[in-house]
């Protein structure tokens, strides 16, 4: 969908920001870029909508150089989400999400159902938010809006500069997974910018990892970061990349050491709490109250990282890990995760 051919962008002070770039995302991928402040990632992703044209080398979406295309026409067809989101403070959220169908010459009925729609998709109800202005939203609500925006003309090719790096960590993580379920339903193809390796390792199919202007490694988060390419792969990367890879290691079968005598029955997947402990409902280990004579449970398929935090807050050193109907298939216990790790390594 996206590809890179020997692009170089070369500035008149003799600044070369990416030089001789080569790389190509398929559809539907999401890849990130990620890499310290000015290795040229941004560069890279503006250069697909011609807000910065390359010096040298083609540029092709879906196999057409966009060189021979008008920059305002490109940009249309292309949704765009930026840190600080950028919503005009004088148009309502409805509004302001219909803005590109609207520039498409879309009649306002259709152009304001196309966003409310849209709001739904990214957990806002267009009746209470849609008629609300910008500052009147949190950070993380307008950073939704900024999405469903991107979003609202259906553009085939999405791109995101630092999108959650605004907001706190707690809501960084909570716009993390609702973009993440968001892109398992629309599956668009997203160059998504960022400094942050974990965001980096955590979102992307693929990963670009930049050096000064140029690529160091594109490959999968688990490859990248079990085989670092380079010395500075690996320097970037960190020394705990073995802890950064729980987050793209999925539990398997092979994994797990069999169910106790006379575990026949699934159980729930919340797990018990400590009543004294938190209550927020977003908390892994599930509301507080939960009946503390069910185990904690953890879905085959799931990531090392969560499985991890569960057993922490376990004092039994197991996990029941279930099927998708929740069925106990087996136990993880700390030794479980080990050999996850180094079956990933090898």
């Amino acid at each position: 969908m996206i590809r890179f051919e020997q692009v170089t962008k070369r500035y008149p002070d003799g600044t070369t920001a990416v030089d001789g770039l080569s790389f190509e995302v398929a559809e539907g991928e999401l890849v990130t870029l990620v890499g310290p402040s000015g290795c040229g990632k941004t560069t890279t992703m503006m250069m697909v909508n011609r807000l910065v044209e390359p010096t040298s080398g083609r540029v092709l979406v879906d196999g057409r150089d966009i060189a021979g295309v008008d920059p305002v026409a490109l940009r249309r067809k292309i949704g765009y989400v930026i840190q600080q989101v950028g919503l005009f403070p004088h148009r309502t959220v409805l509004d302001n999400t219909a803005t590109v169908p609207a520039l498409l010459g879309w009649k306002k009925a259709a152009a304001r159902a196309r966003a409310a729609e849209l709001l739904e998709l990214v957990g806002l109800d267009p009746a209470v938010h849609g008629p609300r202005y910008p500052a009147q939203l949190s950070g993380g609500q307008r950073q939704r809006v900024g999405v469903a925006r991107a979003l609202a003309a259906d553009p085939p090719v999405l791109l995101m500069d630092e999108p959650f790096g605004a907001v706190d960590p707690v809501v960084r993580e909570r716009l993390q997974n609702e973009f993440l379920a968001l892109q398992a339903t629309v599956r668009k193809t997203v160059l998504l910018v960022t400094h942050d390796i974990e965001e980096a390792v955590r979102m992307g199919d693929r990963m670009a990892v930049y050096g000064q202007g140029r690529i160091e490694q594109f490959d999968t988060p688990a490859t990248v970061l079990a085989s670092p390419a380079t010395p500075y792969v690996a320097d970037f990367v960190g020394g705990d990349r073995a802890l950064k890879r729980l987050a793209v290691t999925p539990v398997t079968a092979e994994d797990l050491d069999p169910l106790p005598a006379g575990t026949t029955e699934a159980t729930d997947p919340a797990g018990p709490t400590d009543p004294s402990g938190p209550t927020d409902p977003t908390d892994p280990a599930g509301p507080a109250g939960t009946p503390a004579t069910r185990a904690r449970t953890v879905p085959l398929g799931g990531s090392l990282k969560d499985a991890l935090a569960l057993l922490l807050q376990d004092d039994s050193g197991r996990l029941t890990v279930t099927d998708a109907a929740g069925r106990p298939l087996g136990t993880l216990t700390p030794a479980g995760v080990h050999r996850a790790l180094r079956r990933a390594t090898a």
